[in-house]
């Protein structure tokens, strides 16, 4: 007689989770499948009537920024008329030392907004985290309330927020900042309630049992355990929001994005590289100061 053993748990575990995996990817390219033909039947796939002469013109021009002009631009800089007329002349040079000066107050607003935005939002998603985490055993009804808060507010993108905003304190950097607050608020929430329910229950036990509050229990067992992972969250999606910021000017909030907006309705292209250029730079100085200050942390 011959016996028939049973694969493994692990065996079985490792067939079940790799044939799952076969599932979503025949899914994903189902979907993918889906959107390319769909798009094809609509004629929405055209790259236009001269894309590759309109791709050499542009990328000529954005291959002079037009921060050159400080130095090689035309100090008798002339505007004329349909019919040949001269209407006026300026100093190339010095419209766009001008022009440099307003780029330096954008991108100065674009980091308060996205500062203040990130604090704000991290100072709201923290007591929302601590009703979420499941290892804190929070009741149940407030736990449903907060999660569901924190999923609301990081599943609407941060211009709709914006959007929804200036139309109720107006235009400006408040708005802004309301924005990047409400948004980071859901990914803060997630993010730190991910970290506490790492912690290890034993040490808020030992606490709880000499009749510490919820609040001490906080402060003394739970905030210095998960600091460090809240602040390499806080820089994380610091980082993004300085990225997010910059177009939230192209709604009114101010900042790089109106400058963003600005070049694009007129087709300024070496406006638009200089500006880009900004935003290069600065995300790429945040993104170093940052990876310091997680180093630091290790």
């Amino acid at each position: 007689m011959i016996t028939v053993l049973a694969p493994p748990a692990r065996l079985r575990d490792r067939i079940g989770s790799r044939l799952g995996f076969l599932v979503l990817a025949l899914l994903y390219g189902l979907l993918v499948i889906a959107c390319v033909l769909s798009l094809l039947a609509e004629d929405e796939l055209s790259l236009g009537r001269n894309p590759l002469a309109n791709l050499l013109k542009t990328a000529g021009e954005f291959a002079r920024p037009s921060f050159i002009d400080l130095w090689l631009g035309n100090p008798q800089l002339e505007y004329r008329s349909d019919d040949g007329s001269l209407l006026r002349v300026e100093n190339g040079q010095e419209v766009e030392r001008n022009y440099l000066a307003g780029l330096a107050e954008a991108t100065w607003t674009t980091i308060r907004i996205a500062t203040l935005g990130s604090l704000l939002g991290a100072i709201l998603a923290l007591p929302l985290s601590l009703l979420t985490a499941r290892n804190l055993a929070a009741p149940r009804l407030l736990a449903w309330l907060a999660k569901g808060l924190l999923d609301v507010t990081r599943s609407i993108h941060t211009l709709v927020f914006g959007l929804v905003l200036v139309g109720i304190v107006g235009l400006g950097p408040t708005a802004g900042i309301l924005a990047i607050a409400l948004h980071s608020m859901g990914s803060y929430g997630k993010l730190f309630a991910e970290a506490i329910e790492t912690l290890d229950m034993a040490a808020i036990d030992a606490v709880r049992s000499v009749g510490a509050g919820p609040v001490q229990v906080f402060f003394n067992a739970i905030w210095p355990a998960v600091l460090p992972q809240f602040v390499s969250s806080h820089l994380y999606i610091w980082e993004f929001n300085i990225r997010d910021s910059t177009i939230l000017g192209i709604i009114g909030a101010g900042g790089l994005g109106l400058l963003i907006s600005e070049a694009t309705s007129l087709f300024q292209w070496g406006r638009l590289s200089t500006v880009l250029l900004v935003v290069f730079l600065l995300v790429t100085t945040f993104d170093a100061l940052s990876r310091r200050i997680r180093k630091a942390l290790l």
